[in-house]
């Protein structure tokens, strides 16, 4: 067994206590609770943690096996026997149209063309789990304390070197603080500021996950308007001047893909010191540029100590790390730390210990160079085959994804419900919009999860789907 075996006893009662354990031992079996093979705490373990005789629990055990219930053996232990299930407990099903809907279609994988995850070809399997394995078995040899609840010091330290060369941040350790991944850092952020009630502007089309985690934390997202120049400053002076927070992604902007101009970024900034406002800079995809180097973060032009810069390893390693950071001003790195302590602790020492090993000895930056060759060369196949076959569709690139506009009305979701079938999972455009009166139809075709072998056959049958949609002139 993973977990205790939960059992609620009543010595009121006069049902002997081996009856109550033997029925609520045999309740769990029949509703799946306790699966086939699964295996139970030995009479002593599960006497102690219930408080009774060991004789009280091997009584109820010797009923169970007689009952053909569980089978016990020195080498394997008590387990549940083989036999049919009356009931299986079911997770519920996500209400139709509903956001926990749109999350499980949106990570469901893995599949051809699905975004926000790394490609597997790239990964260096072997090496991380090497480094992984030292890391917990060193993290298994330390005393049991509690951890430090910024993060480890190791890795907030590689963490500080690598954004001062790779982002062009001057920063400490002590602002670092690790979390498990950009959402619990978006949380961790959205608590330190305490700006509920308040307005915050947010790109449109922007992530619909961080929508979301906008209003949950009681603000009121304001769709501001995305074009070549990354968001529309002007249009949230003009709309919202009063917003407490602006949440961007400037080195790539998701889902387009354009990088926020110079002039932008400083007019931003601008209104955040005038307004007494904050600017989460969403660091997505820039450690990812394909073509050229990324531009400077937002958080390296920040002379008012505005900018809160959010990281995370979930595209360029893995998302199953779930490991993130959070660089916080100066001023407000100690509040960061008693929120993080009291409400959002990081991730597990080991993770961070082999990541930071993992970056210290060079391999961080060696995968990605590795990497972005790989995306790239993907990226070309993917272009020059939509080119061929797709000549009504305005196909263009957008970050790490190749983005095909249609005519409003095409049901691009409907589309991409079409194509999971088939092992494929675009994203649908429509979706990253705040409102569905304006929002573009269209599908987002990650090219890191489209491998050169896989490309051709992927594009025909994408098309195929795509065209049954289409309507006949």
């Amino acid at each position: 067994m993973t977990k205790p075996l939960e059992l609620q006893l009543d010595r009121t009662k006069k049902i002997p206590l081996a009856d109550q354990i033997c029925v609520g031992i045999t309740a769990a079996i029949e509703s799946g609770v306790l699966a086939a093979g699964a295996r139970l705490p030995s009479w002593v373990d599960l006497a102690v943690q219930l408080g009774v005789a060991r004789g009280t629990v091997r009584a109820a055990y010797d009923k169970l096996s007689a009952a053909q219930l569980i089978v016990a053996s020195r080498a394997a232990g008590t387990r549940v026997t083989e036999r049919p299930i009356l009931s299986l407990p079911r997770d519920p099903t996500p209400e139709p149209g509903s956001f926990m809907e749109m999350y499980q279609e949106m990570t469901l994988g893995p599949a051809i063309f699905q975004m926000g995850v790394p490609g597997r070809e790239t990964f260096p399997a072997k090496l991380i789990a090497r480094i992984r394995a030292h890391a917990v078995r060193a993290e298994a040899s330390t005393p049991a304390v509690y951890p430090d609840p910024r993060g480890e010091l190791e890795l907030r330290r590689e963490i500080a070197a690598y954004l001062a060369i790779a982002r062009g941040i001057e920063c400490l350790p002590s602002q670092i603080l690790v979390t498990g991944g950009f959402a619990s850092g978006l949380g961790l952020a959205l608590r330190v500021l305490g700006l509920e009630g308040r307005k915050a502007w947010m790109e449109d089309p922007g992530f619909p996950f961080t929508r979301r985690g906008l209003e949950l934390a009681s603000l009121s997202p304001v769709p501001i308007p995305v074009d070549s120049g990354g968001i529309d400053v002007d249009y949230g002076l003009r709309y919202a001047p009063d917003a407490g927070l602006a949440v961007v992604t400037p080195g790539q902007q998701a889902p387009i893909g354009t990088t926020l101009s110079l002039s932008r970024r400083l007019q931003l900034l601008e209104w955040a010191d005038l307004q007494g406002a904050w600017v989460i800079e969403d660091d997505y995809l820039s450690e990812l540029q394909l073509n050229g180097r990324a531009a400077p973060a937002l958080a390296s032009v920040d002379r008012t100590g505005r900018v809160i810069h959010i990281g995370s390893f979930s595209k360029t390693i893995s998302p199953t790390l779930r490991l993130g950071f959070v660089l916080a001003p100066p001023h407000l790195a100690s509040r960061f730390a008693e929120v993080a302590a009291c409400l959002a602790p990081p991730p597990g020492p080991s993770v961070q210990l082999a990541t930071a090993e993992f970056i210290s000895e060079g391999h961080y930056l060696r995968h990605l160079r590795r990497t972005k060759r790989a995306y790239a060369a993907q990226r070309d196949a993917l272009l020059q085959c939509l080119e061929t076959r797709a000549n009504e569709i305005a196909v263009t690139t957008a970050g790490l994804a190749a983005l095909l506009r249609f005519a409003n009305g095409m049901p691009d979701v409907s589309i991409v419900r079409e194509t999971l079938a088939f092992g494929l999972a675009p994203a649908p455009l429509s979706v990253w919009h705040a409102s569905s009166a304006s929002a573009q139809s269209g599908l987002l075709l990650g090219i890191t999860t489209c491998p050169l072998q896989h490309v051709e056959r992927s594009c025909d049958r994408l098309l195929e789907i795509i065209h049954r949609f289409t309507p006949s002139r």
